[in-house]
């Protein structure tokens, strides 16, 4: 369990605030709208009221104990930066800052924070993906042009097997000394099968699907966009 500390109590830091404290992790929440903090009081770890801007103010809050402190304040640029820029000079390591439009990004990426979050972007493209893939559940990019996507299975496919679904997409390349499987930079890669209570994650050529499976699928853009006509 760790310690965040969320500043600014509009929708997208509540939000966070809330899936955090569900994670089993401890929030105190600060706003300067005394209205805010006396609405979610109940539902946060600690909810403070505090002029965000002010570095005196921040300084009372020992920040600096915090594992990350998210800056979720909306649309008030001049703010954002202000209340960034104090609590770099009180030594905050892990800062992460929700930004606005692409001036606020410009200048968060002069200030060495450890992220910028763009939520609305985000959110859109997540959108975008789920509209021109509706087979797939979720999708997380992992780098290097690689993405790991949750297919649903549907009921013309019960009993195909992964060999038969991938195709020429699956290519195993084993690691001889630890026999593990990975995946290479351009193939699709099972990972493993969720299918109601049960995850299987040695998952072969021959393994059949059922309808209602959940397959967990590593692979590049391309090839899973290849693959996506065999989905539907």
């Amino acid at each position: 369990m760790a310690h965040f500390t969320v500043i600014g109590l509009g929708r997208f830091g509540v939000a966070v605030s809330r899936e955090l404290i569900h994670l089993g992790h401890t929030v105190t929440g600060v706003d300067n709208d005394h209205k805010a903090v006396e609405k979610y009081v109940e539902s946060l770890t600690e909810a403070v009221i505090c002029d965000c801007a002010d570095e005196a103010s921040l300084r009372e809050l020992d920040l600096t104990s915090s594992e990350v402190v998210i800056v979720a304040i909306g649309f008030d640029m001049q703010s954002s930066l202000l209340c960034t820029l104090a609590l770099k000079n009180l030594g905050v390591q892990n800062i992460w800052v929700k930004a606005s439009n692409k001036a606020h990004h410009t200048i968060l990426s002069k200030l060495d924070v450890a992220r910028i979050i763009h939520p609305e972007e985000d959110m859109g493209i997540r959108v975008a993906q789920s509209l021109n893939y509706p087979m797939v559940n979720n999708f997380l990019a992992i780098g290097d042009g690689l993405y790991i996507v949750e297919i649903h299975i549907k009921a013309h496919l019960h009993q195909v097997t992964v060999g038969q679904l991938l195709g020429s997409l699956q290519e195993k390349n084993t690691d001889e000394q630890t026999n593990v499987q990975r995946s290479p930079k351009g193939k699709v890669t099972p990972l493993m099968v969720k299918r109601g209570q049960s995850v299987f994650s040695k998952i072969d050529s021959d393994f059949s699907l059922h309808t209602e499976d959940a397959l967990f699928l590593c692979g590049s853009r391309a090839e899973l966009k290849q693959l996506a006509p065999r989905l539907v």
